[in-house]
């Protein structure tokens, strides 16, 4: 299995999601900038991964997958440090805008994130540049019911969040909740993943992988 060699993935251990970075020429985009209690050593990882590029790269923007601590508790520190522009799923610009902590799910896990401001938002079905690459934003609503994950067909690569690991998927807090429709909508979302031609998957916790047919089954 070999990534492109505009895409490298920091795998970052419990509770961090992964950092993926994606580079064109000197520019750089990231995805997921995992837990605020790791913030400071994600910028530096950020840092020195940028640094090491030949020519040196500047962070331009970073992306998120869905709002969860653990996948947005660096932005703050990333743009402070690294001035990079921040786009958010579009289903989460008012809990971001107004960081309501209770919509945010930072109340109800007893985790905490440092407010950030974001710059544009990304839609569902919308498409977009990453390291000189085209992806697709899709709707996976699941373990977060405004989650995007990000499909690049040329390359058949899956940025996948939570909403494919290699061994399952991250939980469903909205059965946890009680809402009824949270269920429902991970079937749904494994189902759509399922049509998609993938080669890799990038997933949001643990090693990328190539064997989608069995994380599938």
């Amino acid at each position: 299995m070999k990534l492109p060699d505009s895409i490298q993935v920091i795998e970052r251990g419990w509770l961090s999601s992964n950092n993926i970075l994606l580079y064109a020429g000197e520019s750089a985009a990231l995805v997921d900038a995992g837990y605020v209690g790791h913030a400071p050593q994600t910028v530096e990882l950020v840092k020195s991964a940028l640094a090491a590029r030949r020519p040196a790269t500047r962070l331009d923007l970073l992306v998120n997958t869905h709002s969860h601590s653990d996948h947005i508790g660096g932005n703050a520190s990333l743009q402070a440090a690294l001035g990079c522009r921040i786009a958010i799923p579009a289903g989460i610009e008012r809990m971001v805008a107004e960081w309501d902590t209770d919509a945010l799910m930072l109340d109800a896990a007893r985790q905490r994130g440092d407010r950030f401001a974001h710059d544009a938002v990304i839609e569902a079905d919308s498409e977009f540049e990453m390291g000189g690459l085209a992806w697709q934003a899709l709707a996976a609503p699941g373990h977060d019911m405004e989650a995007l994950i990000y499909y690049c067909a040329e390359q058949r690569l899956l940025i996948s969040g939570d909403a494919l690991w290699q061994d399952g998927f991250g939980i469903i807090f909205g059965e946890v909740m009680g809402r009824k429709d949270a269920l429902p909508a991970t079937r749904s979302t494994l189902e759509m993943i399922g049509r998609l031609d993938v080669d890799i998957v990038i997933p949001g916790h643990g090693a990328p992988f190539d064997d989608f047919d069995g994380a599938m089954a």
